[in-house]
């Protein structure tokens, strides 16, 4: 397959609101400019973003006085002790921050800012507060002013941005630490500041003015708080795709470079999150200019309509399914590992539930397969003192103590948490897990470094206590390969339940068909993956959306209200396969 029919920049068409659309910051400057009323304008960002909003916003009001966010905070040490148990000394993993940005702040400096503000609008001076934090130092201000006199300004931007920052040196919010490294801080950002982000974002969702989309430094984008509102609530109406992004790394493959047609720059590419609304962002489609703002977003603004009611009483306003790839096609092994249980992940990160997943292949060559469970009767002692011994020595027989299964395409293996398992050279794997997803503890990495020539975290310790000793080779085989039941067979339409281990709270069906398949949410969310077949249309019965193509490897959410959809091959005499998963209710 080699026409590169995947769509690399899907996007949402929002209708209503091609006029609430700024390009450019002279556009931007004079839509501010007319909000003559405005009297306190307050320019909430998420962190990642620096003065690039404020240097939008502040020439509108040229007589405004400016008010940093930062000048609220407690003092750096105080800050760094508060959260140096969320930090901890793990150079991958924190503990969830549950608190809010309040607890970071110095009450009586907030105090004294909020007096200052004060005075100022009392006579007659515009005041804008910019920063991280800046709506919860104006709330009380704002609150004694008539709501025409009060602007609030958002400024948004993707995760993989910001990931992208930290890369070329940008520190966290809260550390001076350009020169850490992205693994930490990507740590802090995931464990800390985007959760106290999203609190405040979700507070200001229903009543922002405007939205500064500002992922792309170079062209930044302003909507109309109304026009993004429509956007989200427009999202969750129908099935859709988020921006795929993909990445390299020291055992990714070629498969997705030459199936997806990316660039030839990268040395390889690894994976891809594609089905990730905490990581991936969406293209909302004003007229004909696409803002990306944050997938999670609509999670947050929708978390019923998006998840279903089910789904929503038990996680929140929290996705839980993921689809990602995995490329060892003309790569190499993944390291061996396994993720923590729940109990261990509940009482040592502070999550609510574990990194349970599953390897669906995709395509594979004739070497590749998956490492899963362990051998029978091995010693589980002398396996954890090798893989420490191997640390020094540089050597480990993995084939002593974990199992190799061969892989072929459509083969479907489950690795409930506690699993030891990876991925051999030349697999192509769809992942299909819930959604946490650095939980991973490497035993053994086949004496490698990064890509940058840095020895990758190892954590045997952990995964020692993790490990499910008894997920031997007879039981692996007898609950986690191709564990596939039929559910249904006619000459035109196959349908099969392909897994999820029943430790695992994800179920996964297969549909194979020559024609139309109906299917239904049954009022919860859905993931779906076309994973055999150059095309599909994806439809609605009821004319309730815009029919849309659907390519090979694609992922696409559909939201619980959509309640039903059909898909059907595009190109005539070819069958197509659609892997499904959803939350399993039962």
């Amino acid at each position: 397959m080699s026409d590169y029919r995947y769509d690399l920049s899907p996007t949402i068409k929002v209708d209503g609101y091609d006029h609430a659309l700024w390009e450019t910051p002279q556009a931007i400057l004079e839509e501010l400019s007319s909000r003559t009323q405005a009297r306190l304008i307050v320019v909430e960002m998420y962190p990642g973003i620096s003065s690039e909003a404020l240097d939008l916003v502040a020439p509108a009001f040229p007589d405004a006085t400016v008010v940093d966010a930062r000048d609220a905070y407690l003092d750096q040490e105080a800050i760094q002790a508060i959260l140096a148990p969320h930090v901890t000394c793990d150079s991958v993993r924190g503990v969830m921050y549950r608190g809010t940005l309040q607890d970071l702040m110095d009450t009586s400096a907030k105090a004294r800012i909020q007096e200052d503000i004060r005075r100022c609008l009392k006579a007659h001076r515009p005041v804008i507060v910019w920063g991280f934090g800046a709506s919860l130092i104006a709330d009380p201000c704002a609150r004694e002013l008539p709501e025409e006199q009060v602007l609030t300004v958002y400024g948004d931007i993707s995760r993989w941005e910001i990931q992208q920052r930290y890369r070329q040196g940008m520190p966290n919010h809260f550390w001076n630490n350009p020169q850490e490294s992205n693994a930490r801080k990507f740590k802090r950002g995931y464990f800390i500041e985007w959760r106290l982000a999203d609190k405040i974002k979700r507070q200001l969702q229903p009543s922002l003015d405007y939205l500064l989309a500002l992922t792309h430094r170079q062209k930044p984008l302003m909507i109309s708080g109304d026009a993004y509102r429509a956007g989200l609530a427009q999202a969750v109406r129908s099935p859709f795709r988020m921006v795929p992004y993909f990445d390299p790394g020291v055992w990714g493959g070629q498969w997705m470079r030459e199936h997806f047609g990316l660039s030839p720059e990268a040395p390889n590419y690894a994976w891809s999150f594609d089905g990730v609304p905490e990581e991936n962002s969406v293209l909302l489609r004003y007229g004909t200019t696409n803002v990306e703002v944050p997938a999670q977003d609509i999670v947050l603004a929708h978390p019923k309509e998006l998840l279903g009611a089910r789904n929503y009483a038990r996680f929140g306003a929290e996705f839980p399914i993921r689809f990602d790839l995995l490329d060892t096609m003309g790569g190499q092994n993944l390291s061996l590992q396994v993720h923590p249980t729940t109990d261990y992940i509940i009482n040592h990160y502070g999550m609510t539930y574990t990194q349970d997943e599953s390897y669906y292949i995709l395509d594979a060559g004739q070497n590749g397969g998956v490492y899963l469970g362990v051998k029978e009767g091995i010693d589980s002692d002398q396996m954890i003192g090798d893989l420490k011994e191997a640390q020094v020595t540089g050597s480990f027989d993995a084939a002593k103590y974990v199992n190799f299964w061969p892989a072929a395409k459509h083969d479907h293996f489950l690795i409930p948490a506690g699993t030891v398992h990876c991925s051999s050279a030349d697999c192509m794997v769809l992942e299909v897990s819930a959604t946490p997803y650095i939980f991973t503890y490497k035993l053994w990495d086949w004496d490698r470094t990064d890509l940058d020539g840095n020895p990758r975290p190892i954590h045997i310790e952990d995964g020692a206590r993790n490990i499910q000793w008894d997920r031997d080779a007879s039981w692996v085989k007898g609950h986690l390969i191709n564990q596939v039941e039929t559910l249904y067979d006619d000459e035109d339409l196959k349908v099969e339940k392909t897994g999820l281990h029943e430790l695992e709270f994800i179920e996964t069906r297969r549909y194979s068909s020559s024609r139309a398949i109906d299917l239904s949410t049954q009022g919860e969310v859905q993931v779906f993956n076309l994973v055999e077949g150059t095309a599909a249309w994806l439809e609605s019965p009821q004319g309730a959306f815009e029919p849309r193509e659907i390519h090979y490897a694609e992922t696409v959410i559909v939201p619980a209200q959509v309640q039903s959809y059909r898909l059907r091959p595009a190109i005539d005499d070819e069958p197509i396969k659609v892997l499904v998963a959803q939350v399993r209710q039962a």
